[in-house]
């Protein structure tokens, strides 16, 4: 597979109010400047180890000239600022929030692009989950260099505009845009968004890691409370928590002991009970019942 190089000129960059008109227009965009080089270098310094210890992946998919490692909030305290980053958390609410109670973390994943490294195969990581509903988003991810992407060294590879084409698995390489963006620049796009990792064509490996962000009711790609015990979870700040795992989505899913799994964060020993955590709209439904307002709906005989 020959992936077309493509220069600045086609890359759709997005200013920070600009950045879900510009997703839901082509599908990704990239935003400038969205957390400082002091972030960049710390979180890089302390995941340094850990990329030079990790073994080369397996699989088809993966590439055997890369390396991928999860779990980053427990890897290192300065994944904060990447994740909670205010402009991009705000846009991925906006995409997704119409459709859940609220959004959870799907993956936090360290790559390295080998020299060497193949082209990945085109896919749309929304293709994880079973169902599609048109006009639905399952998914938003957010890329970041630890080096400096490029068409030569394996930058991420879009096709603008394939979100709104899902019925083709594979899209013209004239078509692709190879997203060339420096550290502190982050690449957004939509999980219904055809993509791929480029190949490595330099002596050098491509570094970074992608963040992504899903429906709520979805089972994650990466399990958070294996991830992210309560040990580790405590020394969050209370919104990274709750993207971690640790907040039920009503009603009633992703609960421990029949209660939300942020009581696990206080290290109380108390015996607990199970508490309903319903919408608002159910638990008016609930008391219509009780209170003898909502009447039967008489059955229709089939004959």
């Amino acid at each position: 597979m020959n992936m077309m190089a493509s220069g600045q000129s086609r890359i759709r960059h997005a200013e920070r109010p600009d950045i879900v008109t510009a997703l839901r227009a082509h599908g990704y965009c990239v935003l400038k400047d969205a957390v400082t080089q002091t972030d960049v270098g710390a979180l890089r310094r302390d995941l340094e180890p850990t990329f030079e210890r990790t073994r080369r992946s397996v699989g088809p998919f993966y590439g055997d000239a890369t390396k991928r490692f999860h779990g980053l909030l427990g890897r290192s305290p300065h994944m904060a600022p990447f994740v909670l980053q205010q402009d991009i958390l705000g846009a991925v609410k906006s995409i997704l929030g119409n459709h859940c109670e609220a959004i959870q973390l799907n993956l936090t994943q360290a790559i390295e692009i080998l020299p060497g490294g193949e082209p990945q195969p085109p896919h749309r990581d929304q293709d994880m989950w079973p169902i599609r509903t048109p006009g639905v988003e399952y998914l938003v991810n957010v890329m970041w260099p630890f080096t400096p992407y490029s068409a030569e060294n394996g930058a991420t590879i879009v096709w603008p505009g394939s979100h709104c084409k899902q019925e083709e698995i594979v899209i013209d390489d004239r078509d692709a845009v190879a997203v060339e963006m420096k550290p502190g620049s982050a690449l957004l796009f939509l999980g219904s968004t055809l993509h791929a990792g480029g190949a490595n064509r330099t002596d050098a490996p491509r570094r970074g890691m992608i963040v992504s962000y899903s429906l709520g009711w979805l089972k994650p790609y990466e399990l958070p409370w294996l991830a992210y015990p309560p040990e580790i979870a405590r020394a969050f700040p209370p919104e990274l928590a709750e993207l971690a795992g640790y907040r039920a989505h009503r009603p009633n899913l992703g609960t421990h002991e029949g209660r939300c799994p942020s009581h696990l964060l206080s290290g109380a020993k108390a015996p607990l009970g199970a508490i309903d955590a319903l919408l608002p709209e159910q638990e008016e439904l609930i008391a219509l019942y009780r209170s003898g307002a909502l009447a039967p709906v008489a059955s229709r005989a089939i004959s």
